[in-house]
């Protein structure tokens, strides 16, 4: 027997997975109150992680702790992000594009160089393989060079899919299905190794019906 708080704590934890999965029944109130649960826990823990983890280290720690010039650059983030605060009153609304506009353009510089060195440049990497030879590493590397060119040609729209160009594409076409499916069974995997960790919860943990 473990403490009331852990006793409590199963049995909350064992009727919010019940009332989620209730949904596959039909929409009711059981599952509407775990969802909102769900929600608000969400959002206040969001809350309490970015003002401890972010804003009290990075800004309020910072300007206590630094000196000179540092102390006070740190100043245009935190007024940036007070008045993106602003949209919450019509009146004033219009600034909060400002810190919009400066978050978005510097996420997107990040972002395109990040994707470039840590995606584009790896997968043109990755499909500039040597083919020598009678064995699987050769024919597995001229597969993924096959299936890289064709799916590009697929996505080349400058002129009609005509002659060896149709053919292509429709090779094309093959290899971007196989990889969604891959990506679909993933995803369900995913998914039912979570289910099957909620209903060993609810036999093991809760109802003791297996050890």
């Amino acid at each position: 027997m473990g403490s009331l708080g852990t006793i409590i704590g199963t049995w909350l934890a064992g009727f919010l997975t019940l009332a989620i999965l209730s949904f596959l029944y039909k929409d009711n109130p059981f599952y509407k109150l775990a969802e909102h649960i769900y929600v608000g826990v969400s959002a206040g823990y969001w809350l309490i992680y970015v003002a401890f983890f972010d804003v009290k280290p990075m800004l309020w720690d910072t300007f206590v702790t630094e000196t000179g010039a540092e102390k006070w650059i740190i100043l245009i983030p935190g007024a940036l992000g007070i008045i993106m605060l602003s949209r919450w009153f019509p009146k004033s609304a219009w600034l909060s594009r400002w810190p919009i506009a400066f978050t978005v353009g510097v996420g997107a510089g990040l972002g395109i160089t990040a994707n470039i060195q840590g995606y584009v440049m790896p997968q043109v990497a990755a499909t500039i393989l040597p083919v020598t030879g009678m064995n699987l590493v050769s024919l597995n590397n001229l597969v993924l060079m096959v299936g890289v060119v064709t799916t590009m040609l697929y996505f080349y729209f400058s002129k009609p899919q005509r002659g060896v160009l149709s053919w292509t594409a429709k090779i094309g076409i093959v290899f971007i299905m196989v990889s969604f499916g891959a990506s679909f069974g993933y995803t369900l995997m995913a998914r039912i190794s979570l289910l099957i960790g909620r209903l060993y919860f609810i036999l093991a943990d809760l109802l003791h019906v297996i050890g």
